[in-house]
């Protein structure tokens, strides 16, 4: 009878011990998970708020990508602040033509057939700072898992360029002052593991105050809808 009762606490102490490493080792994942990642977007860019006589022609891309560092915020660490840096390039397809005459910026929008508008697109390039509120359903030892993440993002338009070709010639024209070089939106990232949709709503608008066509602002904004994917 002692013996068997020796063996228990045996068996006790050692299952004890072993939960309290489990527990420590659990403790210690939970203490230095977080979601620091890479992330590259792709992205078709819509723009909004147009005139009715702006239209977009072709396919419009963009393309994102950058590095968040995430600042979990509970215990479990499935809640967090997100913070990043990143770089997008963005280009549009549309009607709206931009040029270069007698020194100045002018826009106008062209009937292409009479024109014979074959390429017709401005680009831009910024450097951007994501700042997001993050829910996830994972652990620190789950790496298939739904997300939301949500938030604001801030960009400074360090280059931009146009290109407008047509029967009367090709003009190319770069780093205009003629856009809004911060650029600040919404943002949306969410799906399950490493499918994930991704909108951009610009809540300001692409040009300035002094761009002027048929001598009212051009109200145009963006909008971008993609997938974007998550690197550890």
């Amino acid at each position: 009878m002692k013996n068997l009762q020796l063996i228990l606490l045996l068996i006790f102490c050692t299952t004890g011990s072993a939960q309290t490493k489990v527990d420590q080792d659990t403790l210690e994942l939970y203490k230095n998970y977080r979601e620091d990642q890479f992330f590259i977007s792709i992205t078709y860019n819509v723009l909004n708020f147009k005139s009715p006589e702006i239209a977009q022609n072709g396919f419009s891309p963009g393309f994102h990508f950058g590095f968040i560092r995430d600042m979990p915020i509970n215990p479990r660490r499935n809640l967090a602040i997100g913070l990043g840096i990143g770089l997008s390039l963005n280009s549009y397809n549309q009607n709206l033509s931009i040029f270069r005459s007698n020194n100045d910026i002018n826009f106008a929008v062209f009937n292409s057939e009479e024109r014979n508008v074959t390429q017709n697109r401005f680009s831009t390039y910024l450097v951007e700072v994501p700042i997001e509120f993050r829910w996830r359903t994972s652990t620190p030892t789950t790496y298939s898992f739904w997300r939301i993440y949500t938030g604001f993002k801030f960009g400074y338009m360090f280059y931009n360029s146009t290109t407008l070709k047509s029967d009367l010639g090709e003009q190319k024209l770069k780093n205009i002052d003629v856009f809004n070089r911060l650029q600040y939106g919404l943002t949306l990232s969410a799906g399950l593991n490493t499918w994930n949709i991704h909108l951009y709503y610009g809540l300001n608008t692409l040009f300035n105050n002094q761009s002027r066509l048929n001598n009212e602002s051009i109200d145009l904004a963006t909008l971008n809808i993609g997938l974007v994917f998550y690197i550890l």
